[in-house]
């Protein structure tokens, strides 16, 4: 199996896993440290497959987590292309980065991703903001480095399987 059919269902599966972290229920004081599970994905997808992953699929998984949650159209979608853009731009920098590093790239990412979405909501108009939101690139930054090691290890062990 070639390294593209691995990362492809890698993808896939990733996917699929954020969709879940997402749609799964969060007690109400809980739901501002939800990280958008869907930017870890295209952050580690730009890093480990550019090749295979692009600004098109980012606006196709932004459209996927539009629907998912309701939000205006376009607007995950929009917020996924500018993730991916800096990360496919930085992508020979970031990837060689020590892990340390690299959770700070992926905070800021994530920080730069909630100042786009509060640009967004208050040029519609629907967009009130308290301390709680500004948590969630936290988590995320948090979380990057097991998830990192995490799917980077399964993606491995596929790998090591399919030659």
């Amino acid at each position: 199996m070639s390294k593209s059919r691995v990362s492809g269902w890698a993808l896939v599966l990733l996917v699929l896993a954020a969709i879940l972290l997402t749609l799964a229920p969060v007690p109400e004081v809980l739901r501002a440290l939800r990280p958008f599970w869907m930017a870890l994905v295209v952050v580690y997808a730009c890093l480990e497959w550019p090749d295979e992953f692009g600004l098109g699929t980012a606006f196709l998984l932004g459209l996927i987590s539009d629907l998912m949650s309701g939000v205006v159209f376009g607007e995950h979608a929009f917020r996924l292309v500018v993730v991916a853009f800096i990360m496919l731009r930085f992508r020979s920098r970031i990837r060689f980065f020590p892990m340390w590093q690299q959770t700070a790239a992926v905070f800021a990412l994530l920080l730069n991703d909630r100042i786009v979405t509060w640009m967004l909501r208050t040029f519609t108009g629907e967009f009130a903001i308290d301390w709680r939101y500004w948590l969630a690139p936290f988590v995320g930054a948090l979380l990057w480095p097991w998830f990192f090691l995490l799917v980077s290890d399964l993606t491995q062990r596929r790998r090591s399987k399919a030659s």
